[in-house]
């Protein structure tokens, strides 16, 4: 409800970054952002299912020109304490901006529209900018991540 992506459970691509990974966070999606919630919360390790529901987020919800809405929640790890985020609602994101960033480990949950399956697997690498996490419904301009 928080996100305004509706009651339907939907697939979640979660991006864990250990201490040595760099932790800003991109936007998946170009479009508006049309929700943002914040959550206080544990600092269980990022890695744990758990710590999407338990751990201090941040979530924003990004609508594309065609209405498709995804949600990138931001999770603060076992050393991280310090979620920023850059946006609020009403702004627009390119593909690939620079949204926000959490300090040390951490994770990034991206909640996929209901019906579309990621393009990443279990274990993949997903570099910052680059990597498809999914194909959506959209024009290749709004989702494809181009290298920075």
């Amino acid at each position: 409800a928080d996100m305004q992506l509706g009651d339907k459970p939907l697939t979640r691509v979660s991006v864990f970054m250990n201490v040595f990974n760099c932790h800003v966070n991109r936007a998946p999606m170009a479009g508006s952002v049309v929700a943002t919630c914040y959550h206080h919360g544990k600092f269980l390790n990022a890695s744990l299912d758990k710590a999407s529901e338990h751990n201090e987020r941040n979530s924003i919800t990004i609508e594309s020109a065609d209405k498709t809405r995804i949600g990138v929640t931001q999770i603060a790890g076992l050393v991280a304490r310090r979620i920023v985020c850059f946006t609020k609602v009403g702004e627009s994101l390119g593909v690939g901006e620079r949204f926000g960033l959490i300090r040390f480990g951490s994770r990034l949950d991206i909640f996929l529209p209901e019906g579309v399956e990621p393009a990443v697997g279990l274990g993949q690498t997903a570099v910052a900018g680059e990597t498809i996490l999914a194909r959506l419904n959209v024009p290749a301009e709004d989702w494809l991540i181009k290298p920075i």
